[in-house]
């Protein structure tokens, strides 16, 4: 068989590796069973999940005809490069390294981080509405796991929160 769709095969079989992953690495866990569920028993069941539906598109990608081949195109390294590194920023503004010298910077402090840095990834950068976007993602977050689930971490900076 002939691949008419390369970005279709390519994605089908990136969930399938995903989802054999999760699956195997879920058979360390014990998985107990539909009454009794283990911690392997979710992580096995998606992982089944992501390998099926790849397995899916995998085979629409050779079966179903597209104009062009619909070929993969070149890698973006900005956007890649950018949300990879807002994840690190995020994390070490969140709990800190102490081992640098950086100190923990609290929830409000990473997801302001997190949302600027992630923006600079698109192809347009808005200041108003990023700032919009980070201040009602910061309430959410705090209102969701400070406030709602009463999780215990920093807030704020300790400079400001004494």
């Amino acid at each position: 068989m002939r691949i008419k769709s390369q970005k279709d095969f390519f994605a089908g079989l990136l969930y399938m590796g995903i989802g054999i992953a999760f699956a195997w690495g879920a058979t360390n866990y014990n998985i107990g069973d539909g009454a009794r569920m283990g911690p392997g028993y979710f992580p096995l069941l998606l992982g089944i999940v992501l390998a099926v539906i790849g397995a899916i598109v995998m085979i629409r990608a050779m079966v179903v005809e597209t104009a062009d081949g619909e070929p993969i195109g070149q890698w973006a390294w900005k956007p890649l490069v950018l949300i990879i590194l807002a994840n690190f920023v995020f994390g070490i503004l969140l709990g800190g390294m102490p081992s640098l010298g950086i100190p923990a910077m609290g929830l409000i402090a990473a997801i302001f981080g997190l949302t600027f840095l992630s923006a600079l990834a698109g192809s347009e950068f808005k200041f108003i509405e990023v700032l919009i976007l980070a201040i009602v993602l910061a309430v959410g977050s705090w209102a969701a796991f400070v406030w709602g689930l009463n999780l215990q971490f920093q807030v704020w900076p300790s400079f400001i929160s004494g």
